[in-house]
């Protein structure tokens, strides 16, 4: 039996995973639950799935949540700290790293600490702080198994050996304003920017996929998942989302992943590795398909990704840095307090502005994430 830990076991990710859980059946069991605040979800969860343990991490629901299961007979608990020592109970063979934001960081940071196999959906945590977690990895001797359909394509390109890698390229499917002029984005509404012509995703990573800041994210975290130089790191538009990611040899051989855009598939790979299990998910048909494009991304529109390459580049808190002013300026756009096209130029500003540190502990990522947010709100 392999016990999965599902943290953020409400949002996208983690209800595409309790699903994966569920048709995988016999020899895989969802031991423990964590969720942000979303108490009648992470109840009938509780009730379906019937977890040895649960956390919720508001702490004001905790009595709703236990009004809703007077009869569970798992531990229940609540609070960012309870978060944490559930990712590190020694009865889970798997912990699935799916909080959004700088949130999910210290519960993946405990789950390594205690020796746990990690499989990683939250990009933040390696963006912020993917020198500390992947050293802490080395470690245990346990790789991160990621769970980014694009880090997962390349993950298992690599299976393939990576002497003589030449580089990765990740694709990018565009997002909802791919095909917006640079003045048609100046006016873009929350309801556009969310309006995903592939992928169903959570109201954030939505956003950033509009703006290419999400790929930008993909290419620090993959700079540190695969330990590969930046300059090796290139990123393709590829609007129908079926070539994942891929990678190219030296002799100039390309090898890429290939489905349908479904998380599932790249979920139950973390689960299930290294072995592959049969699923009734559907089927990728070429002929169907018929044809695929590709193109460079314009950068003059999408800002926001040259200023991820920039502050990957930088290395040390600045990647903290400029995901934090992101995370805040993304949640003021969808409450209409700013325009979309602002982002980038304030995320620039505040990058501009980081006194940069280089080998960062723990508590300089964090102190550089705060800064970023109260600079970023300024800025609006």
């Amino acid at each position: 039996m392999k016990n999965i830990a599902v943290l953020g076991c409400c949002g996208s990710i983690g209800r595409q995973a309790l699903e994966v859980i569920e048709y995988l059946g016999t020899g895989y069991r969802a031991c423990a639950l964590a969720s942000g605040s979303n108490a009648h979800l992470l109840a009938e969860q509780a009730r379906r799935f019937k977890p040895a343990c649960i956390v919720i991490a508001d702490e004001s629901k905790y009595n709703q949540l236990k009004a809703l299961l007077p009869d569970y007979k798992g531990e229940i608990s609540a609070g960012c700290e309870a978060v944490c020592e559930l990712a590190s109970n020694q009865q889970n063979d798997l912990v699935l790293g799916a909080i959004g934001g700088i949130a999910g960081l210290l519960p993946v940071i405990s789950a390594l600490k205690a020796n746990r196999q990690v499989a990683l959906a939250n990009k933040e945590t390696l963006v912020a702080a993917g020198e500390l977690v992947m050293e802490m990895a080395t470690q245990i001797g346990k790789p991160i198994l990621p769970v980014d359909s694009e880090h997962s394509a390349i993950f298992q390109c690599l299976q393939a050996g990576k002497n003589n890698l030449e580089k990765i390229i990740l694709t990018a499917s565009g997002g909802a304003l791919r095909d917006f002029s640079k003045e048609q984005i100046t006016n873009v509404t929350p309801k556009q920017a969310l309006a995903h012509p592939n992928w169903n995703m959570g109201a954030k990573i939505t956003v950033d996929s509009a703006t290419l800041f999400n790929k930008g994210l993909e290419v620090i975290e993959a700079h540190h998942l695969f330990n590969i130089d930046y300059e090796n790191i290139e990123v393709v538009i590829h609007p129908q989302s079926i070539i994942h990611s891929a990678i190219a040899y030296s002799d100039g051989a390309v090898l890429a992943q290939l489905g349908l855009p479904d998380m599932k598939t790249p979920i139950q790979y973390a689960f299930t590795y290294p072995e592959r299990t049969a699923n009734k998910l559907p089927r990728l048909d070429l002929a169907q398909l018929g044809q695929m494009s590709f193109s460079a991304p314009d950068l003059d529109r999408f800002p926001a990704l040259e200023l991820a390459y920039r502050a990957g580049k930088m290395g040390g808190t600045a990647p903290a840095a400029i995901n934090a002013a992101n995370e805040v300026l993304v949640s003021a756009f969808l409450q209409e307090k700013i325009k979309l096209h602002r982002l980038p130029e304030i995320i620039g500003q505040v990058l501009a502005r980081h006194a940069n540190l280089t080998n960062p502990n723990l508590s300089d990522i964090l102190e550089a994430d705060a800064w970023a947010r109260e600079e970023a709100l300024g800025g609006i």
